[in-house]
């Protein structure tokens, strides 16, 4: 289902949550040699592109999981993501109000990716509730969008690509990340 041109214009602030969104939902825990435990999670790859090609078209950007992470923390930074709120589940929505607030923003404004329970009172309140596709049931019910890839597997990608194309920008975005990358701005 395509993200409706008059919502996607109008969004400024972009919500992602971290597991099961920007990651697959797998953790691998062990220890290193002094025996402290050690945590990893998989991101891909397309999503760092599209998270570069959503900051340079000016979107703000935050990761509002959760759980405590420091992988996610680790990506979110390497990512160029300011905004990274591990949090309680139950304080989710106030702390995408606050940073909303800060940005002198309304709900309007705000889009979510998320993909499970702990999502699902934030997307009852953005202008733009999407999914990825292996969201539960009751996530996917409450979505305007839900795409075809898994988290962790290249659905912020496929979201920013969607959001993009309904406000008309792909093509251009597409071709500016090239110029970019060839050096030119």
């Amino acid at each position: 289902m395509p993200i409706p041109g008059e919502i996607a214009t109008q969004i400024q602030l972009i919500v992602f949550d971290a597991d099961g969104v920007l990651t697959d939902g797998g953790i691998f825990v062990g220890e290193d040699a002094d025996g402290r435990t050690i945590e990893l999670q998989r991101f891909d790859v397309q999503d760092g592109v599209a998270i570069a090609m959503l900051r340079r078209a000016g979107f703000k950007l935050a990761v509002v999981s959760s759980r405590q992470s420091a992988a996610v923390r680790a990506r979110a930074k390497e990512l160029g993501i300011q905004e990274v709120h591990q949090v309680d589940p139950f304080v989710k929505v106030a702390v995408v109000e606050e940073l909303a607030h800060r940005e002198d923003l309304d709900w309007s404004r705000v889009a979510c990716l998320g993909d499970d329970l702990t999502d699902l009172a934030l997307m009852e309140k953005v202008a733009l509730p999407a999914a990825v596709a292996n969201a539960v049931r009751e996530v996917r019910r409450a979505a305007m969008w839900q795409g075809t890839v898994m988290g962790g597997r290249g659905a912020v990608r496929e979201f920013a690509e969607a959001l993009l194309a309904a406000r008309g920008e792909w093509d251009r975005r597409v071709e500016e990340y090239l110029e970019a990358c060839r050096g030119g701005a």
